[in-house]
């Protein structure tokens, strides 16, 4: 729900009503009433069917949950995007190698290749830059490309599958090894209730989710969060009501600058991609800080930064069960076959002339 008034404008959503800045008793509006079913002009688009490699998605899959990328054979990707919590963590930020907590919470890998840029400050372009971040990034996996293509060459079950995918000779590369893991992760698409009601499926959504959707955009959620992410598709100033830092409260972190660590320029301080919405009632806790345990706090909370609302206790929890209603189904080849995982890989961490003299970055998507 991160969206400045003239993003919000355009979009048609002019009726906020701003006395909901008031700090007082002030309450968001009515709103809407329920649709009788879908329409055409939906902020939300249903997830389409993405065409995948499956030979690419199974050895991506191998490697996303293999250890064998890290430094000391510990940390792999599903350490930070573990499927069990909806594509992301259970803890308040990241945790690497030798224990390293990190400085930013990791969102949801679910239906990431949406996403219009990839980290919350939107570094990588795409999901194959973003998947060579984390190896070498040394608070996270702690490993060098260097280090980690001869441990694939070595083990017993990669060589044959890389070159079944990628052909003879000398495949086992980081561009294939990223490529790999972004097709394994591209393939993580989640169809919902909510998509099923896009399609037509008028009692797809019960009618609590019918007042929360409605809520969702006459309140203004919508005006960021919108498209088949329901999310992920820009930049938005966190704050742009009130500050959330304040309100938050402690010292600011570098990784609180958000876009500004990237492109230095001060319009871009505090502003963050939008996070996508979808299978959001698993992936707390909430924000690029993982300081909000709970969704019906983060729902109050982006209201009042963000859109200048006091929502009622009503009112939270209709929206609340909209969300959950973003929550959708695994795809079947999701998770890796017993038989396929990997063996242990725990091994002498590489020594800190390696890796610790390389400059860390925020970790996770």
């Amino acid at each position: 729900m991160t969206r400045s008034w003239l993003c919000l404008s355009r979009v048609g959503i002019a009726l906020l009503l701003l006395a909901g800045c008031d700090h007082g008793e002030a309450t968001a509006p009515a709103p809407a009433p329920a649709p009788a079913g879908p329409t055409a002009n939906e902020p939300i688009s249903a997830l389409p069917s993405v065409q995948t490699n499956m030979a690419e998605v199974e050895l991506g899959r191998r490697l996303y949950f293999d250890p064998i990328l890290s430094g000391d054979g510990s940390v792999s990707c599903a350490t930070c995007h573990s499927l069990d919590h909806g594509g992301a963590e259970d803890r308040r930020t990241s945790r690497g190698i030798g224990g390293h907590i990190g400085p930013i919470n990791a969102p949801t890998v679910l239906n990431a290749g949406f996403n219009f840029r990839q980290f919350w400050d939107g570094r990588a372009a795409d999901l194959q830059e973003q998947a060579g971040g984390p190896v070498e990034n040394p608070g996270e996996m702690g490993a060098t490309f260097a280090q980690v293509i001869p441990r694939i060459q070595a083990d017993e079950w990669y060589p044959t599958h890389f070159a079944q995918v990628f052909g003879e000779g000398d495949t086992i590369t980081k561009a294939n090894i990223t490529h790999a893991i972004a097709e394994y992760e591209r393939s993580l698409v989640t169809p919902s209730p909510v998509d099923r009601y896009l399609a037509g499926q008028a009692d797809a959504l019960d009618a609590q989710q019918l007042r929360g959707y409605g809520l969702f955009k006459s309140v203004g959620c919508a005006g960021c969060h919108a498209g088949v992410g329901v999310g992920g598709n820009s930049y938005q100033k966190l704050g742009a009501v009130e500050d959330y830092f304040a309100l938050r409260g402690g010292e600011q972190t570098d990784a609180d600058q958000g876009r500004f660590n990237v492109s230095q320029d001060e319009a871009d301080r505090h502003r963050f991609k939008v996070p996508t919405l979808r299978n959001v009632a698993e992936s707390g806790p909430y924000f690029h800080d993982g300081s909000e345990p709970a969704l019906a706090g983060a729902v109050r909370t982006m209201a009042r930064v963000q859109l200048g609302q006091r929502l009622t206790t009503d009112q939270v929890a209709d929206l609340v069960a909209f969300l959950g209603a973003l929550s959708g189904e695994l795809p079947a080849h999701a998770r890796l076959p017993a038989d396929q995982a990997p063996p242990s890989r725990a091994i002498a961490a590489p020594p800190a002339g390696d890796v610790a003299a390389r400059p860390a970055v925020d970790m996770a998507l």
